[in-house]
């Protein structure tokens, strides 16, 4: 069986009225999955399409470091 890993994403949206960088951290099973959450996430709480969101860097989170 796999294990669910911690995984950092940051990156940012670039609409022609709104900038700002993101960290989200959250479970997933591999970088991918953990993409396309935050890309989920961000589209339907800030109403951001796909295309504004730029993903610039996926890294693994031991359990033990503190959240930034």
């Amino acid at each position: 069986m796999s294990e669910v890993k911690t995984f950092r994403v940051s990156g940012r949206i670039t609409k022609p009225n709104f900038r700002t960088n993101f960290n989200k951290e959250l479970r997933a099973m591999k970088p991918e999955d953990a993409v396309e959450e935050v890309l989920k996430t961000l589209g339907s709480k800030h109403k951001v399409k796909r295309f504004y969101i730029k993903v610039e860097k996926v890294e693994e989170v031991s359990s033990e470091e503190p959240k930034q």
